[in-house]
């Protein structure tokens, strides 16, 4: 489908001379404005998980050098950058609260609802989601429906390396106060995350809800509920604790989605 499209951007990112060219540059600016209408996705479910389509990460990645600065105005704010904010809101269906700011090139299905907060280009947020405040979703991000992120949440960027696999957080989890997410993470469906948990590409997560552990990294099961935790480890000056993120336990069948978020905290006795 896109095959013409991919070949442009696959050789000007081996020859950059190429981005001088107006055929290059209007490839990179049409897959930009698909990536904000949500028509073509940096990352996108399949049968046997998600792919990644690093060329559309290429294209974004080579939208940078080709754009130029200007002042950016959102009265009585300025700004002074390369990329436009999003507009239209109202069209959109997206409700946006200030300060709320989102960069062109993001996608924001209708039914999103923006508080203060950040989400940057080639980001995915689909309907439903509430982007609460301080919160940020980084650039390439996929974020599903009906998804809480919490007060101050950090939803990690990726564009290089280009090989890099973004954020995912599918349908229906629930993100709790200040947790970080980033470097590739993935989050799986209906997961509830209790605040400060972080889970890198690295971290330990650890499932202690059965008789024996079982190790994850970077990677949060369906349904799971976790809280940070932390692992005993060797130094040179000692044995001190170091971060992982504990799964204590399942969300239940018979709680309703809309409520089952808070309520699978609490059932743990977990701060949120």
């Amino acid at each position: 489908m896109y095959s013409d499209q991919i070949n442009i951007i696959e050789a000007a990112w081996e020859n950059r001379e190429l981005l001088k060219k107006g055929e290059t540059q209007q490839v990179i600016r049409d897959i930009i404005e698909l990536l904000d209408k949500g028509t073509l996705r940096v990352a996108e479910p399949v049968e046997d998980g998600w792919q990644v389509n690093q060329w559309v990460k290429k294209a974004v990645l080579m939208y940078f050098p080709i754009q130029k600065m200007e002042v950016i105005e959102a009265k009585p704010f300025e700004f002074h950058d390369k990329i436009a904010l999003k507009t239209g809101y109202d069209k959109l269906e997206v409700r946006v609260v200030p300060h709320a700011i989102a960069r062109y090139g993001s996608y924001l299905a209708p039914g999103v609802i923006m508080m203060p907060s950040y989400v940057n280009i080639g980001a995915y947020v689909d309907s439903g989601t509430m982007v609460d405040t301080w919160a940020t979703v980084g650039s390439c991000a996929q974020i599903g429906k009906h998804v809480h992120l919490s007060g101050g949440v950090g939803i990690g960027g990726v564009l290089e390396p280009v090989q890099a696999a973004p954020v995912i957080i599918e349908d229906n989890c629930f993100i709790g106060s200040r947790c970080i997410i980033v470097e590739g993470a993935h989050i799986e469906k209906e997961a509830v995350l209790g605040a400060n948990v972080v889970i890198t590409n690295s971290t330990k997560v650890i499932d202690v809800s059965g008789n024996e552990p079982k190790e994850y990294r970077g990677f949060i099961p369906a349904r799971s509920v976790v809280i940070p935790g932390s692992v005993p480890k060797k130094f040179p000056a000692g044995e001190y604790g170091t971060p992982c993120a504990l799964i204590i336990g399942k969300r239940k069948e018979s709680t309703d989605k809309k409520t089952s978020l808070n309520n699978a905290l609490r059932e743990y006795d977990v701060a949120f």
